[in-house]
């Protein structure tokens, strides 16, 4: 699945004696208890999704994969000799983190649209864009499928073809789509927890968890410093669904339905 600081301006908080009740019968800085179940789901999502860093930092640790100009042949090697690590190594575990954003987005777009519902509405849009075009960016079955094919090839040729075709995949990964998905997926995702900031619902370290890390995966085109950006944005993103899941957990019970977000 990692945006624009300007947004993410801290409002005033209104009067606690003050909040408004709007067309669906909920409060500013409150839930509404119609969507208790996607909230339930949402945060247990994001919970699931946090889990996921940790498990890929270790998969990364145990099974490095290959340099990033190593040849075709041994990403193929890599697959023959255990196809789950080959898939490993061309990210299923962020795959599955992706996946599990998809419920969270719903849930934060139900939670936070009445603070900014155009806003809201954009940045969930670009969300679901992100998730799509980064699905489209990864090849890890494609090659699979193909190292099986190079591994049966009977002929020099067949196998040259194969290679060639291994080579095209490995530039789609790293290619436009996988940048515009990152990009995309940072932008939206600073816009939602803008207004995260605004809405007093999750606190102020969510949202501001949130645009910083996102925020620092956008540094990975800042020049020779870019990657350390990237991997140093893993730590507040961590934080940022560790906190919206708790809260969209607690939202989603009843007893909790109209409690406002802790200020931490």
């Amino acid at each position: 699945m990692a945006q624009i600081t300007a947004a993410g301006r801290p409002v005033a908080p209104a009067p606690s004696d003050a909040r408004i009740s709007d067309s669906t019968g909920a409060t500013e800085g409150a839930a509404d208890l119609r969507w208790s179940t996607l909230y339930r789901l949402g945060g247990w999502s994001a919970l699931i999704g946090a889990a996921f860093i940790p498990v890929a930092m270790v998969v990364f640790i145990a099974w490095p994969p290959p340099a990033s100009d190593a040849p075709v042949a041994e990403w193929f090697d890599r697959f023959q000799d255990n196809q789950l690590r080959g898939l490993l190594n061309l990210d299923l575990v962020y795959m599955g983190s992706w996946l599990a954003l998809i419920p969270v987005l719903l849930a934060l777009y139900v939670s936070l649209r009445r603070f900014g519902e155009a806003v809201t509405a954009l940045s969930t849009v670009g969300g679901f864009m992100s998730i799509v075009v980064y699905f489209a960016s990864n090849t890890s079955v494609q090659m699979l499928l193909l190292s099986n094919g190079y591994a049966a090839a009977a002929t020099d040729a067949d196998r040259s073809a194969y290679l060639a075709a291994g080579q095209a995949m490995l530039a789609t990964y790293g290619g436009t789509a996988y940048h515009v998905s990152l990009i995309l997926g940072s932008v939206a995702l600073i816009l939602i927890s803008a207004v995260m900031l605004r809405s007093r619902m999750f606190g102020t370290v969510a949202p501001w968890a949130g645009i910083l890390g996102n925020g620092l995966a956008l540094g990975f085109y800042v020049p020779v410093v870019g990657l350390w950006l990237l991997i140093a944005s893993v730590l507040p993103l961590l934080v940022w669904q560790l906190l919206i899941g708790r809260r969209l957990v607690q939202m989603g019970r009843p007893a909790s339905i109209g409690e406002p977000g802790s200020s931490s």
